[in-house]
């Protein structure tokens, strides 16, 4: 997992809707090393904005990383009414463990005037955007600067389903299902796009004896995470039937850290954004059987003992 002696932390902008899954996410990137966070980026998604936001901020305060800035940004899709999941995430979004109110408060600053800044002013292929949710505020970026996307090293997204179907619709997993534009945008936008879809989360299931590992780590971190992913993962485990939920956010981080815990394949995605029926249905060209370019590394298989094991030293880092 570590960087060679002499590399620089990669930077990192986290776009994020905090979701439980998100949480544990945002606090294994500020757990790494090897990573740089420049700042966190809220969207509408799981709850609405100002939950988003305000769950990033508890976060940061979590991890004992305060100083982490955090902008709120789009407070509803691109073109389209907000769809949210408080069904699955309860009301504030991170429910499952008592978190004090944050202390710390989100700039002043909009998170889509801050990214584009931010990109704008960096070097070419310089800075990693790992959208979490909804891409709501890197399209807007994407649309009124496409220049940036020269700065972007690589967009790696959590979003999308092909060969499960979907979460939310038979078709549509619910980040891209949110804001399917978005989605397109990002996709066509000319930097690098990796995405980690349910065809890939699905694969590394959470376990009892691995939430308990991560509880009996004792800090408030390993507490407060055990106690959202035990409330977090009650929904799929009651859908799905299995024994244990998918953690899908995380998988990003994971792949920045470890890309040899995944594979998949180069290939073209396209987001179905006008058929009422399969409106943000990911249609990925597994086979390349149409004349479509490449535009997407899109990931379907997981080391899920490697990713765990990963994630448990990532979170026993913090406080």
């Amino acid at each position: 997992m570590s960087a060679p002696p002499d590399a620089s932390p990669r930077p990192i902008i986290i776009d994020t809707d905090p979701g439980q899954d998100d949480a544990i996410a945002i606090l294994a990137a500020l757990a790494a090393p090897e990573l740089a966070v420049l700042g966190i980026t809220a969207v509408a998604g799981n709850v609405p904005l100002e939950l988003t936001a305000r769950n990033a901020c508890i976060l940061v305060e979590l991890a004992g990383r305060p100083e982490v800035p955090v902008f709120a940004g789009c407070d509803r899709p691109l073109r389209r009414d907000l769809v949210t999941a408080e069904h699955v995430h309860g009301k504030t979004g991170i429910d499952g463990a008592e978190l004090p109110e944050p202390v710390t408060a989100p700039q002043p600053r909009h998170a889509v005037e801050w990214m584009t800044e931010t990109v704008l002013a960096a070097g070419e292929r310089e800075i990693t955007i790992c959208p979490l949710g909804p891409m709501t505020n890197v399209a807007t970026m994407l649309e009124a600067a496409p220049e940036a996307a020269r700065n972007i090293r690589e967009i790696v997204c959590m979003g999308g389903g092909f060969f499960g179907g979907g979460n939310t619709t038979p078709v549509a997993e619910f980040n891209v299902f949110v804001d399917p534009d978005a989605a397109q945008i990002v996709l066509h936008c000319g930097a690098p796009v990796t995405m980690l879809p349910q065809d890939v989360t699905h694969k590394a299931l959470m376990t009892d004896a691995w939430i308990n590992r991560v509880r009996g780590l004792g800090t408030r971190t390993g507490v407060a995470a055990a106690g959202m992913l035990e409330f977090y993962e009650r929904y799929d485990v009651d859908k799905y039937g299995t024994t244990g939920g998918p953690l899908h956010d995380p998988n990003v981080i994971a792949y920045l850290l470890r890309p040899d815990l995944y594979e998949g394949r180069h290939c073209n995605v396209e987001v179905e954004t006008d058929s009422p029926l399969t409106l943000g249905m990911t249609v990925v060209d597994w086979w390349g059987v149409t004349d479509r370019p490449s535009n997407c590394h899109y990931i379907t298989d997981v080391d899920s003992n490697g990713f765990y094991n990963l994630l448990y030293t990532l979170l026993a880092r913090l406080p």
